[in-house]
């Protein structure tokens, strides 16, 4: 091959149909051992994702929608998955808080190519207390911290040197003032609706296992149980 054609970039199609799906072994997934409720599955999935070496396996997508109902996806950190929900934090003057605060309804999505498994969640979002939120900024980063004072989240920069000013400065006073307070930062909890585990076959037998929360009316009140009281119902979807 010349080196002019080795310079030739390979149409996109081309590179995109040459790249291989699952290329290493694959775990294997029993529904049946998998237990009642989805939070401990969660939790060790995510184990055999850092023990697999998976990189950020706490990365997620976030999915929203706007005020006319479009969707909108980015991605963040995970920072909690408790009995709750599974946490993340973001400014409420961001266009994700906007949206939330409009939409409280949101869906997540874990992906950990090293062991072909996506998990997919979907439920109201909360917003935590001030208190909360303030404890989450600052048992993060010095970096974390300076990122949540630079700038106005989501709002239009009139230039990279812009950024980068707002940015020195803020570094400056994250590394003074480590306890300042960044007042629109709030932490938020997803409380699952619905977890879905996904493992992904060679074969493409992909294994579908979803949680579906059951509420269930109380007898005595006729009301639905609080979330953390209800029962999980388990399904196999196909794939």
């Amino acid at each position: 091959m010349s080196e002019a054609a080795a310079r030739t970039p390979r149409p996109f199609s081309a590179l995109l149909h040459a790249q291989r799906v699952w290329d290493t072994e694959l775990p294997a997934f029993d529904p049946a051992d998998a237990p009642p409720a989805p939070l401990p599955l969660f939790h060790a999935w995510f184990a055999d994702a850092v023990a697999a070496g998976q990189p950020e396996p706490h990365a997620m997508s976030l999915a929203t929608a706007d005020a006319d109902g479009l969707p909108d996806v980015r991605t963040l950190l995970l920072h909690d998955a408790d009995e709750r929900g599974f946490h993340f934090a973001s400014h409420a003057t961001s266009a994700k808080g906007h949206q939330l605060a409009a939409r409280p309804y949101a869906a997540l999505g874990f992906y950990w190519p090293s062991l072909g498994r996506q998990v997919r969640v979907r439920g109201p979002v909360l917003r935590c207390t001030p208190a909360e939120s303030h404890a989450d900024l600052h048992a993060r980063s010095t970096g974390a911290l300076a990122a949540a004072l630079t700038g106005t989240q989501s709002a239009v920069v009139g230039s990279v040197a812009a950024l980068h000013r707002s940015a020195d400065a803020a570094w400056e006073r994250a590394r003074a003032e480590p306890d300042t307070e960044a007042p629109t930062w709030t932490r938020y909890v997803v409380e699952p609706a619905e977890v879905e585990f996904f493992q992904g076959d060679a074969r493409r037998r992909h294994i579908r296992l979803r949680y579906r929360r059951r509420t269930e009316t109380t007898p005595e009140t006729g009301t639905a149980p609080a979330p953390e009281t209800g029962t999980w119902a388990r399904e196999l979807l196909w794939p």
